[in-house]
Formats: C-alpha cells, sequence, structure tokens
C-alpha cells in the first residue's frame, strides 16, 4: 500500500511578504489551531542545552537567541471545516525567509544541514524579509513587518501547536517580541498571556499521550498518517482526519511549492535501519551512511519488534499456563511414579530452558553527545530502537535510495506538527473542541519525566517590556510590572 500527499507550501519572502499579508492574517483568524516552526542559525553549546537545571537550560536558550537568528518561520493554519466528514481541515501553509537586520552567528553546521536539506542562502540575503530582535524600535510596532504580523498571530488568539517547542518559543519571544526576560518564571508568566489559548507541544504528546516508539517529528507525522490511513480502510468507528488544501491561481501559483509525501507502507525491502537515524532522526554520517534513513521502513520495522515482543509474551504466557497445569498433574501422580522422563540407559534427559531476554540496542552516544545536529526537533530522545539482527553488517543495495527527509523545511515541518496535533485530538474523548486538556501548556523536556508548565504561578512576574506590548496588542491598559510585586 503507498499513498501520496502533495502540500501546497507558500514562499514568503520580501518582493511578496506586503501581497501576502491580507492572507495570512486571514488564515490566522479563521483558523481552529496554528502550528509553527523555525529554522535557526545555530543553538550553541549542546550541553548546556541539557543542563540538570532547567533555570540553566533556559539561560543557555536565551543567549542563544541572543547571539543567532530564525532564518526561516513555518506557519500552518488549520482550519476545522463544520460542514464535512469526521474532523476536515483546510490547512494554508506559508514558508517565510527571513533575515536579521543584526549582526548574528550562524553555525557551520547549522548551514551543512540546511542545504542538505534545500535551504536556498542566496535566496534569504536576496529576498529574506527584514527584523530586528529585542524591543520595538521607533516605529516598528506599526505597518507591515514580522513584528506586526506576530502581534496578529497573537490577536487571532488560537491554540498554539509546536514540536519540541521551548526553543522555538524562546527565539520567537527575542526576535518578533521583545528583550528575553532573566528569569524562567517570568518568561512562562508572559507566554500564559501571551497564548491564553493554549501551547501545545507535540513531542510531550507523542511521548506521554500517543506513546509512540520516536517522537521525532517525521517519524511522529508517518506514524499518525498511517494510523489514521489503516483506521479509514478498515472502517473503524471514530474520527478520522481528513485535509483539504486551497486551489491556488493566478499570480498565487508562482509562490507555491508543492511539497510531495510519499509513503510505501506496504513495500518489500531489507530492514537495515541505521541505529542512530531510527533513534534520534539524525545522523552524523548524512547521505553518507551505508544503512537506510527511510522512516517507512523504520516505522515497519519498530511495528514487526512490537508484534515480535506480543507474541513472545503470549508464548510464556501459554508455557506458564502449560507448566502449572503439568505441576498440578504431577501433584495427584502415585508416589511410586518417575515425574521424568529417562533414556534407554537409564539417565535423566535434562531440558534446557533459553530464558526470553529482550535484545538491547546497540550502543549509542548520549543525548548530550549526540546533539551535534542544528535542529532542535531532533535534537533529544530518551528512546532506543532495536535494529535488526542483520542491521549492523549489511549494507543497502546501490539501488536502493535513501530517504533523507527531502520534505525538510519549516513550512512543511508546520504542517507536519499540525497533523500530528489533529490526529492526537481524535484520540481524546472529551469533545471536539477540547483539543487534548491533558497536554495543554506543557513543553517537553529532555531527559525529564514532567514537563514545563507554561503558567504564571503566584511567585512569578510578568515582565515590564511584556506588559507594554500586551496594551498595545488589546489595546488596554493592564497592571505595570514593578519588579517587587506580582501583576
Amino acid at each position: 500500500m503507498s499513498s501520496l500527499l502533495v502540500v501546497p507550501v507558500i514562499d514568503v519572502q520580501s518582493n511578496n511578504f506586503k501581497e501576502l499579508w491580507p492572507a495570512m492574517v486571514l488564515a490566522f483568524k479563521t483558523s481552529s489551531f496554528i502550528a509553527l516552526d523555525t529554522e535557526l542559525s545555530g543553538l550553541g553549546a549542546r550541553k548546556a542545552l541539557l543542563a540538570e537545571s532547567i533555570e540553566d537550560r533556559y539561560k543557555a536558550i536565551c543567549h542563544a537567541a541572543r547571539t543567532r537568528s530564525v532564518l526561516s518561520l513555518g506557519l500552518a493554519c488549520y482550519k476545522k471545516l463544520d460542514d464535512k466528514v469526521d474532523r476536515t481541515y483546510q490547512v494554508q501553509v506559508y514558508n517565510l525567509t527571513l533575515l536579521c537586520a543584526e549582526e548574528y552567528v550562524i553555525e557551520p553546521q547549522s548551514v551543512k544541514f540546511l542545504v542538505q536539506h534545500g535551504f536556498d542562502f542566496n535566496k534569504q540575503y536576496a529576498q529574506g524579509v527584514p527584523y530586528d530582535k529585542g524591543n520595538d524600535k521607533g516605529g516598528e510596532a506599526q505597518g507591515v513587518n514580522m513584528r506586526t504580523l506576530f502581534v496578529e498571530l497573537l490577536r487571532a488568539n488560537k491554540p498554539l501547536v509546536l514540536h519540541n517547542g521551548l526553543i522555538d518559543l524562546i527565539f520567537l519571544y527575542q526576535c518578533f517580541y521583545a528583550q528575553l526576560p532573566d528569569k524562567l518564571g517570568t518568561f512562562t508568566a508572559d507566554l500564559s498571556q501571551m497564548f491564553p489559548a493554549g501551547i501545545y507541544d507535540t513531542k510531550y504528546a507523542t511521548e506521554y499521550e500517543l506513546r509512540f516508539t520516536a517522537s521525532y517529528l517525521e517519524y511522529a507525522y508517518k506514524k499518525c498518517k498511517l494510523d489514521n490511513s489503516r483506521s479509514i480502510a478498515a472502517a473503524q468507528d471514530g474520527p478520522h482526519v481528513f485535509l483539504e488544501f486551497c486551489n491556488y491561481t493566478g499570480s498565487m501559483q508562482s509562490y507555491v511549492d508543492y511539497r510531495p509525501c510519499t509513503d510505501c507502507h506496504g513495500c518489500d525491502g531489507p530492514l537495515n535501519i541505521c541505529v542512530q537515524f531510527s533513534a534520534y532522526g539524525w545522523c552524523p554520517s548524512g547521505s553518507h551512511c551505508p544503512m537506510s534513513h527511510d522512516t517507512d521502513l523504520i516505522i515497519r520495522q519498530d511495528e514487526k519488534c512490537k508484534e515480535d515482543k506480543r507474541q513472545k509474551r503470549k508464548r510464556r504466557k501459554k508455557k506458564k499456563a502449560a507448566k502449572q497445569e503439568g505441576e498440578e498433574e504431577n501433584d495427584e501422580m502415585p508416589l511410586d511414579k518417575k515425574a521424568h522422563m529417562e533414556n534407554e540407559d537409564g539417565k535423566k534427559i535434562l531440558g534446557t530452558f533459553t530464558a526470553h531476554v529482550e535484545e538491547k540496542p546497540s550502543d549509542v552516544a548520549s543525548a548530550a553527545e549526540s546533539h551535534t545536529e542544528p535542529r532542535k526537533n531532533e535534537c533529544d530522545s530518551t528512546q532506543m530502537h532495536k535494529a535488526a539482527p542483520d542491521a549492523r553488517d549489511q549494507a543497502p543495495k546501490t539501488s536502493e535510495r535513501k530517504a533523507e527527509g527531502g520534505t525538510h523545511r519549516a513550512g512543511f515541518d508546520a504542517f507536519m506538527t499540525g497533523y500530528i496535533f489533529a490526529f492526537a485530538t481524535i484520540q481524546n474523548d472529551e469533545g471536539p473542541e477540547s483539543w487534548i486538556p491533558v497536554c495543554a501548556n506543557k513543553l517537553y523536556l529532555s531527559g525529564k519525566s514532567v514537563p514545563l508548565h507554561v503558567a504564571k504561578s503566584t511567585f512569578s512576574k510578568s515582565s515590564r517590556a511584556h506588559v507594554t506590548k500586551m496594551e498595545h496588542i488589546w489595546r488596554k491598559r493592564l497592571p505595570k510590572a514593578d519588579g517587587n510585586s506580582p501583576l
């Protein structure tokens, strides 16, 4: 079984930003939720990003946001169509190429990764939409620019959906909103007021609600899409996710990049999977890796491993039941009856018992050591994947084309993030408009068993810059932050 989904992604740059402005603002206002993703010029020292203290992690990401920049921003607006069957969404996807007007650090490894996945730096420097970081400068809060677009996103008051979203949120705040506050509590207090409709992290939902084997973006998206397709094909009860896209005509056609996403769920092929890629969605060898990076094959193998484990448990259960039954029969045997078999020489035939020990995955670097990729979406995972028995010694056939995430870009990543959220909501029994209550305002934290809650506590204060911005956004006066008492 194979399926092809073609996603229209509207490219936005300086030469069409004003032209597309009304469409983007309307998409914000009419959407049911908005998914977002960023491409960054770097993240700095990975070890600091995984510090034991969450406050220290926040400071490290803040330093990265102040010294690095957002290179592109993906926005996917999902609008639920009430007159359609099940959960049908009309989706509009935008990919904004951006250019920070200030000096910023760009890491070679980030450049290499982005170029491998089709990022056009020539277009960025020639046509990137300009922006300044930190607090508003002069008349920046007016007119058509990235800051006012971000304000329109806030005014739309829709649920915001991200994947492993803490880094995205910190960069968004610094680049398009205001100077980042020094304390994490102040930052989360600001966020809770900026997005009152809720913030949802699909990495957290994938790990703790959907409980997939892996939680990196492409894996989670394709797994959701596969499960949804199987449910539809089997005519199972319950809602399903259906998508519709706009039919772009006229001058709009020249701005649309159609991104094909092919799934080959039933195709035959060797399961010679790269263990590193299957666990983290990233491999240091990239396209030179001799093993497969095909996410569809990885999902198939994970499902096979899961089924094998289920069968092993079933066999163990049957053996245990048979053993108990045999012991009961032995208890009823006459005292002079031998309970064991003997061979012709009268010697005991000793049976061998093989314990069912699950195969452990091959060693991979720890999360802190393996975070050398520039993307934060795949930079961490506590999940490991078992390699096929012969995976370590086999190389893919020369005719096999390795899947290297050719659809990877901020716009398409935002689309995938939104799809995961749409699928996760149909697993929720609390009604169509309740989304996923248990995941609301919880951001995934690598290596932690609990998420970061986006909320304003009685001990936290909102920042002065935030209060000023909110007065502008909502056109009403808010209590001032005095730095001593909470708002």
